[in-house]
């Protein structure tokens, strides 16, 4: 079996083990995505959901969150770790927001690679969830598991995951596969334990690559 067969093998398996998957990070809007990803850094998604409450409602849309003095976006997303970088981030991305793009949030990728604080994680994010357009989300779950499931040779830099899984999975299937990863990261391949392989829908797929 090649990497590609085994690639659409897993895809289907995991497609079957979490047909609702979706990103966790609550939005209801494009620029929210934004903000919330760039917090995400080092952060757990429940945490972020639960600051950016108190973000929104003091400055509910892209002009009052561009209007808002940086020091008081710290005060506010302090809990989520790294606040001043992450509070001069998103004032700038609001900002530019507003003043280069009406606004909005740009759908295509360079201009959200040009974005303060947009690496091309977040970029495929919202270009996935919100376009819906093709993409590949590189986090932290997705290169490990692409590792152990030797789908990926000992790469670790997310850009050249990327490239590499975009050679093995169908454009349309990349956004939904890597939020698959995530969930069966989170339950199954996990990360801070030895991995729950007697119970994983890929056990006969994976290569366990680092797995005792």
């Amino acid at each position: 079996m090649t990497k590609k067969q085994r690639a659409s093998a897993i895809i289907e398996r995991l497609k079957q083990e979490y047909p609702q998957t979706c990103c966790t990070l609550d939005y209801d809007q494009a620029w929210k995505l934004l903000v919330s990803v760039r917090l995400a850094a080092q952060c757990t998604d429940a945490r972020v959901n639960v600051v950016v409450e108190k973000l929104y409602e003091k400055y509910p849309d892209v002009d009052a969150l561009a209007e808002a003095p940086v020091e008081e976006i710290e005060r506010i997303v302090h809990p989520c770790g790294l606040g001043n970088s992450k509070a001069r981030d998103i004032s700038a991305c609001m900002k530019m927001l507003r003043d280069r793009f009406g606004g909005k949030v740009p759908d295509d990728f360079d201009e959200l690679l040009s974005l303060p604080g947009v690496g091309r994680k977040s970029a495929n994010l919202i270009m996935g969830d919100v376009f819906g357009k093709p993409a590949i989300v590189t986090d932290t779950h997705c290169i490990r598991l692409v590792n152990r499931m030797g789908l990926v040779d000992g790469v670790k830099e997310p850009g050249k995951v990327e490239q590499e899984l975009r050679k093995l999975i169908p454009p349309a299937e990349g956004n939904d596969f890597c939020h698959r990863l995530v969930d069966h990261g989170r339950t199954v391949c996990t990360a801070r334990t030895k991995p729950f392989c007697d119970r994983c829908c890929v056990a006969d797929l994976c290569r366990r690559v680092g797995v005792d």
